[in-house]
């Protein structure tokens, strides 16, 4: 399995962020919209378990819907703690459950970051007791995409050269697939684009850090970025992804993701070849009707 992503630095990145004051307008996002999806379900979840949350943000916000009775986080470091709340402290890749013990799993802005994703949402799922839900919100592709572009583009005009500064992203479908080689009945992903505006590039990036988003590849370059690098870069941006007022866009696109452990009870797909109707016979009489 190729390591791609340095776990120690990504919590040197979000314990960093939570001191200094975290820029938690994604989380906050995140967090209404799964309160939300999760209001409209007709079921009351005994224990839920927020995967890796930062902030505690979304775990507060699933709380609030009443739809759980007792909610436990999990976290890597015991420092993301809330004064006087008790944590779970595993690592990023590690779901510390045992077999069929959560009703329902969240996992908010933490799994593009797993080295071995597809074995995450394994141990998920055997988490999870019959009928649970998974629940998560995946930053996906287009996140950053216009950061991404000019900062190569700059690197590569200067230095004749680029190292990856922003993340890969999953697709979609990508996610999907996972749900479906992890056993999840029932899977469900959509994609919502969030355009955030700002004056440059430089409170962008100051941004980034203050969420925890700084590089964590282990691929990365050492070298940091020098200020020519980042004026050109700022110069590109403004030229490529500004608005009429000369504000610079930046796009965070997030993934959710349902799935269900699996139960005699849920709805499954009829067997191919059990139709008791041709197709062709069904669109004929929809047709006279």
């Amino acid at each position: 399995m190729e390591t791609l992503f340095d776990h120690a630095l990504i919590d040197t990145n979000r314990l960093r962020a939570l001191r200094t004051g975290p820029a938690d307008f994604l989380l906050d996002v995140v967090a209404r919209e799964l309160a939300e999806r999760l209001s409209v379900i007709e079921r009351r979840f005994e224990r839920a378990v927020e995967l890796h949350g930062h902030t505690g943000a979304v775990a507060r916000a699933i709380t609030e819907t009443g739809k759980v009775d007792a909610m436990e986080r999990v976290e890597s470091d015991g420092r993301f703690a809330a004064p006087g709340e008790a944590l779970t402290v595993s690592p990023l890749e590690t779901v510390p459950l045992e077999p069929q013990s959560a009703n329902l799993i969240i996992s908010p802005l933490a799994l593009h970051l797993t080295n071995d994703t597809p074995g995450v949402f394994v141990q998920i799922r055997r988490a999870l007791k019959p009928d649970g839900l998974f629940l998560a919100a995946i930053p996906g592709s287009g996140t950053l995409q216009e950061l991404r572009e000019v900062l190569l583009a700059a690197e590569s005009e200067m230095t004749g050269g680029a190292s990856p500064r922003v993340i890969p992203f999953p697709d979609v479908r990508d996610v999907g697939a996972l749900l479906q080689r992890g056993g999840f009945a029932l899977p469900v992903t959509d994609k919502e684009s969030y355009t955030v505006r700002y004056d440059s590039i430089f409170p962008l990036m100051k941004d980034l850090r203050a969420m925890g988003m700084a590089n964590p590849l282990t691929g990365r370059s050492r070298r940091p970025l020098t200020r020519g690098i980042l004026l050109r870069a700022a110069e590109l941006y403004a030229e490529r992804f500004s608005d009429p007022d000369g504000r610079i866009r930046a796009t965070f696109s997030v993934i959710y993701v349902s799935g269900w452990a699996p139960h005699e009870s849920q709805q499954k797909p009829l067997k191919p070849g059990s139709a008791t109707m041709r197709l062709a016979d069904a669109l004929k009489q929809t047709g006279r009707e």
